[in-house]
């Protein structure tokens, strides 16, 4: 390596919706949290010279590569941040890792059980040499999530009886929304449900730190034609062409329901759709438990609602904390108690973990084969919804 010691230089893949946050986020953590190396934004990487050196310019990175490969070849790199579909996922990933270079990957894991335990397989290798690999449930960095977290921990909620859960968008409920490659399991592998599905599923298991073991779902797609777009668009929204009566396929669902049963006993719902009109962004889990209850939405994300059984009855009742006090995960570094944090505060965090475990010779959480085990549960689902059986999750 040619950087100093104390550097930790970054090579991103992607640029555009993922490729902002984690910009933002590599360019945030050094500035509010002391970290013992600093990250430098080395390179992006995209196939499109042009737009990829205005990324460049607008995000902050130093220079820009038209393919992934010459990334993870350069010398100069020690950490490869993989915001690509998920069809290229294992590629980049096992390439980097094989390579000597630590990996962030975004979620899902990959688009397939199969792609997913490849990962893991070289994760394993490589961590045998000191080179660290984590997914990107980035939502886990929420202060409310890890308060939530803490008080399952120290027994709040006693015995976990029941965790409801939903991820409830609406961006593609017009059926002229036009086709993006979300809409393609070849690059996308699942629609709703592993777009967003995935990210309760992470949420659920890590909040109760328990993990699903047996699921009975139903996948369903509501429009399955839609009109192709005036030029390519990598985000949540984009503009259908009018001068083409040409459309194209939706071979992903719009929505995902299922069952579940948790290992330790607990019953599980979850629902995740890009079809509830007029939710743009709500995460809603509740947990009940015999001694409690908490309750969370993310389009209020800085309050976590918790029911204490052990309260008098005449006065219990949800009780609605503001998580922005210092002694709350991550808030110390931002600002005084109830100014609140946003979407962007949770890709720092993760950056600010992954760079103290990356330092500390640590593995960072959740790990590849925490990403494995949803993909576990993603695979069971569709699974469940082919047969109309119940599906075993392997642990």
């Amino acid at each position: 390596m040619t950087h100093q010691q104390d550097t930790l230089s970054v090579g991103m893949v992607g640029y555009a919706f993922m490729g902002a946050a984690h910009s933002q986020a590599w360019r945030n953590a050094p500035r509010f949290f002391d970290l013992p190396l600093r990250p430098r934004m080395a390179a992006v990487a995209g196939r499109d010279e042009a737009k990829v050196a205005e990324a460049a310019a607008r995000l902050g990175w130093e220079s820009t590569e038209t393919s992934w490969q010459a990334l993870v070849d350069r010398d100069d790199i020690d950490l490869i941040d993989v915001c690509t579909p998920g069809d290229t996922h294992a590629e980049i990933a096992i390439a980097a890792l094989e390579a000597g270079k630590h990996v962030l990957c975004e979620k899902p894991l990959a688009n397939t059980v199969e792609e997913a335990e490849a990962m893991v397989a070289a994760a394993e290798k490589a961590r045998a040499a000191g080179v660290r690999s984590m997914v990107g449930f980035t939502y886990r960095r929420v202060p409310a999530i890890g308060l939530a977290r803490r008080l399952v921990a120290e027994g709040r909620l006693g015995e976990i009886h029941h965790v409801r859960a939903q991820y409830l968008q609406d961006w593609i409920v017009d059926p002229q929304a036009p086709m993006s490659w979300r809409l393609d399991k070849t690059k996308a592998g699942s629609g709703a449900l592993g777009d967003i599905g995935a990210h309760i599923v992470d949420l659920t298991q890590f909040i109760t730190g328990d993990s699903i073991a047996t699921v009975s779902g139903r996948l369903e797609t509501f429009v399955k034609e839609r009109p192709l777009p005036a030029e390519a668009h990598t985000g949540l929204s984009g503009t259908a062409s009018t001068g083409s009566e040409e459309r194209g396929l939706v071979t992903v669902d719009d929505a995902a329901a299922f069952l579940a049963h948790f290992r330790g006993g607990a019953l599980g719902v979850f629902e995740a759709t890009r079809f509830a009109n007029g939710r743009k962004n709500a995460i809603r889990i509740e947990i009940n438990g015999s001694r409690g209850s908490l309750a969370f939405d993310f389009e209020d994300m800085n309050v976590l609602h918790f029911f204490d059984g052990d309260d008098d009855s005449a006065t219990a009742g949800f009780r609605r904390i503001l998580a922005t006090e210092a002694d709350h995960p991550y808030v110390a570094a931002w600002w005084p108690p109830g100014h609140l944090l946003g979407y962007e505060h949770g890709f720092t965090h993760q950056v600010v973990d992954l760079v103290n475990d990356i330092a500390a010779g640590s593995d960072p959480a959740p790990s590849f084969a925490d990403g494995l085990q949803v993909q576990r549960v993603l695979g069971a689902v569709e699974a469940s919804s082919r047969s109309n059986a119940w599906q075993d999750v392997p642990a």
